[in-house]
C-alpha cells in the first residue's frame, strides 16, 4: 500500500507543442524539456507535434516501429527514470506522454483518439489527436491540434475545432473531451493577428509592445464571441509571435516576393499560431453559481507555472512553446490495485521469487503478466523477461501469492531492474515494484557480458516479431 501522505498532492506537468516542420529531431533538447531546471523534476511530460515527416514510406512503416521523434524522445527521457505511457500518431499529427514510474499504478482508462478534418476527412494532414486517462482517478484528457492555416480561415479553424471536441471518443464508452475533469487544448492552432499590417507588426515586436497586438490575435477575439471557448484559459502572451521564422535563426520571415504565374509569395506576417489552452470542468460548472460553491468541494486545480516560447530551435519556421504546469488534486485512487515484491536474493544462479497480492476488487485474468524491466525501461513492451500470473504460479493464500521466474532468463550481469505487473483487462501497469538489484552470476562474467550485448540489440521492439507465446500477452 502506499504510505499515508498529504490528503493533496501536488504533479508537474511539462507540456510542448512544436511544429516541426518534416525536420528531423534537433541534437539536444535539454532547454526544451527543462532538463537542467533547479526546481522539482517533472511528474509528466506531454509533447505534441505536427508536421513530422509523413511521406507515404515513412507513414506505412511508422505502423510497425516507433517514429524517429518518439526514439528520441524516449532515448532521453527514459535514462531519467519516465516511460513512454502512451502515444497516438495521424499522419503529421503525433502526441506523446511519458511519466514517472512512481505514478503507474495510480493512471488508468487510457485511451487515444484521432479525428480527420484536412481535405473533408478523407486525409489526416490537418485535425486532432488526443490522449486520456484517469489520474488518481480524476480524468484528465491532452489534445493536440493542427487546424487550418491562412489569415483568411479563421471560421473554417473554429468549425474544425469544435468537429474534433464533438467527434473526439463518439460511440465509445468514454466521457466526451468536454466532460473530462481537465482539458488540455495544443497544437499549431493557426490563428493569425489580424487587421494590423506586417510592417506594424514587426516593429510592436521589436518593441515588446505585445499587448498592441493581444486584441487582434484571432483566438483572443474568438474567446469573446464563441461560447464553446470562453472556458479554456490561456497564460499571457509574453513571448514573441512563434511563426514564421527562417531556418536556423531567430530572423522573421525575409523571403523576396517572387511571381509564379498569378502566384504571389508573401512574406508571412508573425503570428502566435503555437498555443497551449486548458480548462477546467468544475470553474465552468460553477461559473454561475456565484456564493453556492466552496473551493472545498473542487479536488483538482491547474497552476500555470511557465508560458515560453524556445527561441534557439530552428529546425523549422515555428519556434516550439512550453507550458509547465502545477496540478494540485485530491488523490481519489491512493492504493495500487496490485503491491508486488522480489523475494530473498536475485541471481541468475537459481530462479527466482515474486510475491504480490492484489485489492479485493482487482479483475485479474489468465493472461495477466509480471515483467522484470530494467529501471532504465522506455515503454510497456520493453521488459527483459516476463511470469505469467497463472502459469507460473507455485503458491497462493488469501493474503498473497507467488510465482517464479526461470533462473535461465534472468541477466547474468545483474544491475538494478523493476517488476510491473500488467493486467490484461485494464491493458495497463498496475503494480510497480520498489527497484531493486540482481547480483551477477559468479562465473564467465566477461564472456556474459558479450553474450547479453549481443542478443539485447538483436532483440526487435515490436510484439508482432516475438514468439506465439508471447503475443499471448495481448498489449
Amino acid at each position: 500500500m502506499e504510505p499515508a501522505g498529504p490528503s493533496v498532492r501536488e504533479l508537474r506537468l511539462h507540456l510542448v507543442t512544436w511544429n516541426v516542420g518534416t525536420a528531423s529531431p534537433p541534437p539536444d533538447v535539454t532547454s526544451l524539456l527543462q532538463l537542467n531546471s533547479l526546481g522539482p523534476t517533472m511528474d509528466m511530460y506531454v509533447i505534441g507535434l505536427q508536421e513530422v515527416n509523413s511521406k507515404i514510406t515513412n507513414f506505412l512503416s511508422d505502423l510497425a516501429f516507433d517514429d524517429p521523434w518518439s526514439i528520441f524522445f524516449m532515448a532521453v527521457l527514459s535514462p531519467l527514470g519516465y516511460i513512454k505511457l502512451s502515444s497516438v500518431r495521424m499522419q503529421g499529427l503525433l502526441l506523446l506522454t511519458f511519466v514517472k514510474h512512481i505514478h503507474l499504478p495510480f493512471i488508468r482508462d487510457i485511451h487515444t483518439q484521432f479525428t480527420r478534418t484536412g481535405l473533408y476527412g478523407y486525409w489526416g494532414n490537418k485535425g486532432g489527436v488526443s490522449i486520456r486517462m484517469s489520474l488518481y482517478g480524476h480524468t484528465i484528457c491532452f489534445l493536440n491540434c493542427h487546424l487550418p492555416a491562412h489569415m483568411e480561415n479563421t471560421e473554417q479553424r473554429l468549425d474544425d475545432f469544435e468537429k474534433i471536441l464533438e467527434m473526439q471518443f463518439e460511440g465509445e464508452n468514454i466521457p466526451s473531451t468536454l466532460e473530462h475533469d481537465v482539458l488540455f487544448w495544443f497544437g499549431d492552432l493557426n490563428f493569425r493577428i489580424a487587421d494590423y499590417g506586417i510592417h506594424f507588426v514587426r516593429e510592436s515586436i521589436n518593441n515588446k509592445r505585445y499587448s498592441l497586438l493581444w486584441e487582434k490575435d484571432q483566438l483572443n477575439m474568438a474567446k469573446k464571441t464563441e461560447a464553446f471557448l470562453k472556458e479554456f484559459i490561456e497564460g499571457p502572451l509574453q513571448f514573441k509571435p512563434t511563426y514564421k521564422f527562417d531556418l536556423y535563426s531567430d530572423v522573421y520571415d525575409t523571403r523576396e516576393q517572387k511571381s509564379l504565374f498569378w502566384f504571389n509569395e508573401k512574406k508571412r506576417k508573425p503570428a502566435w499560431t503555437d498555443r497551449i489552452l486548458w480548462r477546467v470542468k468544475h470553474l465552468c460548472q460553477n461559473a454561475s453559481k456565484e456564493g453556492e460553491f466552496s473551493e472545498e468541494e473542487q479536488t483538482i486545480f491547474v497552476t500555470l507555472n511557465n508560458y515560453v516560447s524556445h527561441m534557439s530551435y530552428g529546425i523549422s519556421d515555428h519556434k516550439p512553446v512550453t507550458g509547465t504546469f502545477g496540478l494540485e488534486l485530491k488523490p481519489l485512487v491512493s492504493v495500487p490495485l496490485v503491491v508486488l515484491n522480489p523475494e530473498g536474493e536475485w541471481s541468475a544462479e537459481h530462479d527466482v521469487i515474486i510475491r504480490y497480492s492484489a485489492v479485493p476488487e482487482f479483475p485479474s485474468s489468465a493472461w495477466d503478466w509480471i515483467g522484470l524491466f530494467k529501471v532504465t525501461f522506455r515503454h510497456m513492451n520493453d521488459y527483459v523477461t516476463y511470469a505469467w500470473v497463472e502459469d507460473d504460479e507455485i503458491s497462493s493464500n488469501k493474503d498473497s501469492k507467488q510465482v517464479y521466474m526461470s533462473a535461465s532468463e534472468i541477466p547474468t550481469m545483474g544491475g538494478e531492474f523493476l517488476l510491473c505487473y500488467y493486467s490484461n483487462n485494464l491493458q495497463t501497469i498496475v503494480g510497480i515494484s520498489e527497484p531493486f538489484q540482481i547480483l551477477p552470476s559468479k562465473t564467465s562474467i566477461e564472456k556474459d557480458l558479450t553474450q547479453e550485448e549481443n542478443s539485447w540489440m538483436q532483440k526487435p521492439d515490436d510484439l508482432e516479431s516475438r514468439d506465439e507465446s508471447e503475443d499471448r500477452k495481448g498489449i
